[in-house]
């Protein structure tokens, strides 16, 4: 993400192992968050994200299939859009600890815009398995 265009990576999370939610029967999946500074438009954004997946094998077969690599654009500062290719904020990070506890870890104080603390939300998905790596 480094080597996008106009973009800086400002902060990483740990990595977290969680269980997949809503999905086939699959392994783990490894979950981070990143926070990045760019002069990316939002939908240009979501397209490098998308053209990152590609690069790294990313297929997708089916809603929810396996896959190798899923990068999701959370958040864009307070932005709320709807649009036919993105949504933000992402309609269902409040709903997964996988994106919550990793959220947090970077920014304590991270605000949903239209929910309000992500901090919040951590409680409601308690039963949610993520662990964090190392």
């Amino acid at each position: 993400m480094s080597r996008m265009p106009d973009t800086l990576l400002a902060a990483r999370s740990s990595f977290y192992r969680s269980a997949p939610v809503g999905c086939v029967a699959q392994p783990d999946f490894v979950n981070a968050v990143v926070r990045i500074e760019t002069s990316l438009a939002p939908a240009a954004l979501l397209d490098a994200l998308l053209s990152i997946e590609l690069a790294h094998g990313r297929e997708r077969t089916f809603r929810d299939a396996p896959r190798t690599i899923d990068l999701d654009l959370l958040l864009y500062g307070s932005l709320c859009i709807t649009t036919d290719g993105l949504t933000l904020p992402h309609p269902r990070m409040h709903q997964r600890a996988f994106v919550l506890q990793p959220l947090l870890e970077i920014d304590p104080e991270a605000m949903i815009p239209g929910l309000g603390p992500a901090r919040e939300w951590l409680s409601r998905v308690s039963g949610q398995r993520v662990e964090r790596m190392g």
